[in-house]
């Protein structure tokens, strides 16, 4: 159980200098941009203490209460009607006494997030906003948190927005936002993002407009693999542009459907989709569209059809359809046909191994057909994933004793 603390404020007499340097040795050390750090007694240090208790002597003090007040302080200053300049000092405490900090802290976010627990990531991300308040890498480490815990919810969405808007531009945020900005049907933010991120690919690697090959006159070389403007990213980038343009996915028809059906209004929307798709009967996102609105109303065997259709137009160069396979399972699934659901839903798996959904749908498919005991080995692969999941609990758990790792 959680003990409730609360964060008080202490004045540091003159006298009590020497005292207060053997609790805390970094009194004078260089932060992370080179100045140097020096104690002022005038300016009170916070100190987290017990909730109910008393302010501690200076003797009590230890570096901890003193850091861990200065870092939720930092994280949320709003409560605490604290000036910059006391803020800063704060600041330049936390970073002269924990130097690697920056690290630490975006490995542990990560590490959480990887272990779905999300709430603790942004926490932690939070405290290293309040550090570091202009931190790109902060604030799309954030963006990539909300998105994987939240979809494309609200949240997620203010985040990309201000990765985006970051001057000078961060390339990786541009080219990951772009693709969440295409998942929300929001197309012409995501060229935006594309084309923007290409434009810096070609001031940071002199590449030919034309046809994209390396100008050899400057001897440019193609930044390393995994990094952000590696040679796969730059032709994926160019592959969506090239996708938004032919599939016309710029359409103010098909953004309006985009819309509609991930606000829940599919009905409304399939009089757009099919309009749209009379104009461009080619464009496999809009079978998909269609295929996932008429599963979202129960009508299996026309949004089986329509997921059939989007299978047919095939997929581009790298582009997986496991989402494709795994819609087309459930309506199969739901309609009976449990034999062509383990078949899309191992063809979605072998794509990405390690996708929940998929799994979980495995799961379900596994209990339809009666097989309980495969069904507790894929539900148990998702609680590993995602120990909230309410399938996957519901079916392990079924008096509602949550999952314990």
């Amino acid at each position: 159980m959680k003990t409730e603390t609360s964060i008080v404020f202490i004045e540091i007499p003159p006298a009590a200098g020497k005292e207060f340097a053997a609790v805390f040795r970094h009194a004078h050390h260089h932060d992370h941009e080179g100045e140097v750090f020096v104690f002022d007694p005038s300016i009170p240090l916070p100190a987290e203490i017990p909730e109910g208790g008393g302010k501690p002597k200076i003797a009590d003090l230890s570096a901890e209460m003193i850091l861990s007040a200065a870092l939720r302080i930092l994280s949320d200053p709003s409560p605490f009607s604290l000036d910059a300049a006391r803020l800063g000092y704060y600041r330049r405490l936390v970073l002269a006494a924990r130097p690697h900090i920056r690290q630490e802290f975006t490995e542990a976010a990560i590490l959480k997030a990887r272990n779905r627990d999300f709430d603790m990531a942004l926490e932690i991300l939070g405290v290293l906003g309040g550090l570091y308040p202009e931190d790109p890498l902060v604030l799309y480490n954030r963006a990539l948190v909300l998105e994987e815990r939240a979809g494309d919810g609200d949240d997620a969405a203010e985040a990309w927005d201000a990765v985006a808007a970051l001057e000078p531009p961060f390339p990786a945020g541009l080219f990951n936002g772009a693709f969440f900005f295409m998942k929300q049907g929001e197309i012409s933010r995501a060229r935006d993002c594309f084309s923007r991120y290409l434009s810096l690919a070609e001031e940071f690697l002199p590449f030919e407009k034309d046809n994209g090959a390396e100008d050899e006159e400057a001897g440019a070389e193609p930044e390393e693999e995994g990094g952000p403007f590696a040679s796969e990213k730059i032709a994926e980038a160019r592959a969506m542009l090239k996708k938004i343009e032919e599939n016309h996915l710029e359409d103010d028809d098909y953004r309006e459907v985009c819309l509609l059906v991930r606000g829940g209004r599919e009905e409304e929307a399939l009089p757009g989709i099919r309009s749209f798709l009379e104009r461009y009967p080619l464009v496999r996102n809009a079978w998909f569209l269609l295929g996932w609105a008429l599963r979202k109303l129960g009508r299996w065997e026309d949004g089986a059809a329509a997921l059939g259709k989007a299978l047919e137009l095939g997929a581009d160069a790298d582009e997986s359809l496991r989402d494709i396979h795994n819609e087309l399972a459930i309506c199969l699934m739901e309609s009976g046909d449990h034999e062509g659901a383990r078949r899309e839903l191992e063809t979605a798996l072998r794509e990405d191994p390690e996708n929940i959904k998929i799994i979980s749908n495995l799961g379900v498919l596994a209990m339809k057909t009666g097989d309980e005991d495969r069904a507790h080995n894929f539900f148990r692969i998702v609680l590993e994933f995602d120990p909230e999941d309410p399938v996957a609990n519901t079916f392990i758990f079924p008096q509602g004793k949550k999952h314990e790792q």
